[in-house]
């Protein structure tokens, strides 16, 4: 049986949670080893990319990118859990009164860099403890706000008491959360009542497989390890390939060829892909100083050993 290495594009069903999507995927596709890049509440569905094999050790060095998400908030009635699937704690029904011009200037105010506060029912650890454990048991504690950003917020639909919203942004968002939130500022409350997230980095919904279709489809949209990485490329000549595949220290004579300019690529980062022709190799970490050029391996793939 061959072995699998790469990334499944998933397109996550509401009511499993991203665990059990992942174990499904695994032992559909017989993958040794499996994870995902980002966790998916059990209600919401949508884009959920799942690392096979060797993927699983890019996992780290995927970047975050930015998340898309539809969602559908429900005016006038707020919940314990910020979502349809907790229990009611209060109604308002001035929500007929709202107009759709004040809902857009309510999104607008959410564009930016805010501050937001995690949910009691997330899996943020507190004191060893997951919240949502210490919520099932009727607790609540402080919790710190975290610096998140909205890049973009557009109603898509205004059917009272439902609004329909797109929106772009950072990792570590609630969108829970930011429903919650949007609730309070047009003063009736609310909760979210559906969620798709359309985009998580590169990964975009329409390319996404269904489970039921993944024993049929699942090799053919296999994508490389290789595919999210954005680091600069550095290739390496052909006497320096077993020595890059045993991680030893790189230096300039090692590299077949090198972009112009190196320095300029690593302003922002000092990580770089290493590959040979079309393989890649490892994932280093260059330093130059001077006339001094290391390049310390991170992590090594050896995928033509698989």
């Amino acid at each position: 049986m061959c072995k699998i290495n790469g990334i499944i594009n998933i397109m996550k069903p509401s009511g499993m949670t991203s665990y059990q999507v992942v174990s499904r995927v695994k032992k559909l596709l017989s993958a040794k080893k499996a994870g995902h890049t980002g966790t998916l509440d059990p209600a919401a569905r949508g884009v959920l990319p799942v690392c096979l094999g060797k993927a699983t050790r890019v996992i780290p060095f995927i970047p975050e990118g930015e998340k898309e998400y539809i969602a559908e908030i429900f005016l006038g009635v707020t919940t314990d859990t910020l979502d349809g699937d907790g229990r009611i704690t209060s109604r308002n029904n001035n929500w007929h009164v709202i107009d759709i011009n004040k809902v857009n200037e309510t999104l607008q105010s959410f564009v930016g860099e805010i501050d937001q506060l995690p949910p009691m029912y997330s899996a943020v650890h507190y004191q060893g403890r997951r919240l949502y454990q210490l919520a099932r048991e009727g607790k609540s504690v402080e919790r710190e706000k975290r610096k998140i950003k909205i890049h973009e917020l557009e109603l898509l639909d205004f059917k009272l008491p439902v609004l329909k919203i797109r929106i772009l942004c950072s990792k570590g968002t609630y969108v829970r959360t930011l429903a919650d939130d949007i609730g309070k500022s047009l003063s009736v409350g609310a909760h979210l009542k559906n969620l798709i997230r359309t985009k998580s980095g590169p990964f975009s919904i329409e390319d996404a497989v269904e489970l039921e279709d993944l024993k049929v489809q699942g090799e053919q949209k296999l994508l490389p390890l290789d595919y999210p990485l954005s680091f600069p490329v550095l290739k390496l000549n052909k006497e320096s390939l077993s020595f890059a595949e045993n991680g030893v220290v790189l230096y300039r004579h090692n590299f077949a060829e090198l972009p112009y300019k190196l320095d300029e690529y690593l302003k922002k980062d000092k990580r770089v892909s290493i590959y040979y022709n079309d393989y890649l190799v490892s994932i280093n970490e260059l330093d130059i100083k001077d006339n001094n050029f290391e390049c310390k391996p991170i992590r090594v793939f050896n995928m033509h050993l698989s």
